[in-house]
C-alpha cells in the first residue's frame, strides 16, 4: 500500500518558465491540508510523470511562529523515482498556483534547500530567492564527450550536477546523447551550456540531462540555473544585480531570467495553469 489521503486531493498542472499554455516546462502541484507519507506522494509523482511533481502545505499557528526565519508553507518535490533537494520550476508552478489563488506575498517555503523567498510583481512575473550553486573546476567524468557526443572545453561540479561547456550554441542545439551512458554519471544530472549567439535575446544556452533520476532530459530547470548564473555572470562579466537571460534548448523549450545577488541568486519567470482537477480515493 502507498498510504492514503482520506476525501480528495486537489492538484494542477502547471507550464513554468513560459508565458504559453504547451511550454516551459509542467509541473504537478498538489495542494495538501495535512501531512502524508513520503510513499504516497511518490506514488503520485510516479502517477503523474512529470520530471517534478511539487507537494505544498500550509504551516499554521505556532509552528509557523515558532520557524526561523518565519515560513508559510512546507513545500517537497518528488520526480517520477526518487525525492530531490531543489527544484525551481515546481516552486515556480506552486508558487503560481498560491499567487493565483490569492496569496499576496511574499511566499517563504520551508523545504530541503533552506527556506525559498518568492515574490510576484505587477507583470505576473514570478521571483525566487534560490541559493547560488557556482561549479568548481573538476575533469570530466570518464566517458561524458562520448557520452555526449561532444568534447566540452570546460568541466566542472556543483552540489548536485556535473557541468559542461561547449564552444557554441549550435552544439548545445545539436546534442543526442547516449542517456544510458549519461546515467552512469556519478551525480543528479549533467548541464550542457554555451554562450548564446550574438544577437540572441538571452545571453547563454543550456541543456540539462537528468537520466538516473528518471528524467532523461529536462524541458527548463530552474536549478541549474543556479549553477549557470554564477558561471555566465563572472564569464560575460555582470556585476551583481546585472540581469542575465538563460534560454533552455529543450523540445518545449524556455527561459529563465537570473540575477546574482552574492550568495543568492534570483530566478524569475511565469507560468500557466493548464489542467486542474482532484485525486479522488487515494
Amino acid at each position: 500500500m502507498a498510504g492514503s489521503y482520506a476525501g480528495t486531493v486537489r492538484i494542477l498542472v502547471v507550464d513554468a518558465f513560459t508565458d504559453r499554455p504547451f511550454g516551459g516546462n509542467p509541473a504537478g502541484v498538489c495542494l495538501l491540508d495535512r501531512p502524508v507519507t513520503d510513499e504516497w506522494m511518490q506514488s503520485v509523482a510516479a502517477e503523474l510523470k512529470h520530471s517534478e511533481t511539487a507537494f505544498v502545505e500550509p504551516v499554521e499557528g505556532d509552528e509557523a511562529a515558532r520557524a526561523t526565519p518565519a515560513v508559510d508553507y512546507r513545500l517537497r518535490w518528488f520526480t517520477p523515482e526518487v525525492e530531490v533537494d531543489l527544484c525551481g520550476h515546481a516552486t515556480l508552478a506552486t508558487s503560481h498556483v498560491l499567487f493565483e489563488r490569492g496569496e499576496a506575498g511574499p511566499i517563504r517555503f520551508s523545504t530541503r534547500s533552506g527556506v525559498l523567498t518568492v515574490t510576484r510583481d505587477r507583470s505576473g512575473a514570478v521571483g525566487m530567492d534560490f541559493p547560488a550553486l557556482p561549479a568548481q573546476a573538476a575533469p570530466a567524468p570518464d566517458g561524458l564527450a562520448a557520452a555526449l557526443g561532444v568534447t566540452p572545453v570546460w568541466t566542472g561540479r556543483s552540489r548536485f550536477d556535473v557541468v559542461a561547456v561547449v564552444d557554441s550554441e549550435a552544439a548545445v542545439r545539436g546534442l543526442t546523447p547516449d542517456l544510458l551512458a549519461l546515467a552512469a554519471v556519478e551525480a543528479r544530472g549533467v548541464i550542457v551550456t554555451a554562450r548564446a549567439d550574438g544577437g540572441a535575446p538571452y545571453d547563454f544556452v543550456s541543456r540539462f540531462f537528468a537520466p538516473s533520476q528518471g528524467i532523461p532530459e529536462d524541458p527548463v530547470t530552474g536549478s541549474a540555473h543556479c549553477v549557470l548564473g554564477p558561471y555566465w555572470a563572472k564569464e560575460l562579466d555582470r556585476p551583481d544585480g546585472a540581469p542575465l537571460t538563460g534560454a533552455q534548448l529543450s523540445a518545449r523549450g524556455g527561459t529563465v531570467a537570473v540575477t546574482m545577488r552574492g550568495d543568492r541568486i534570483e530566478l524569475a519567470g511565469r507560468a500557466r495553469t493548464v489542467l486542474e482537477g482532484e485525486l479522488r480515493g487515494v
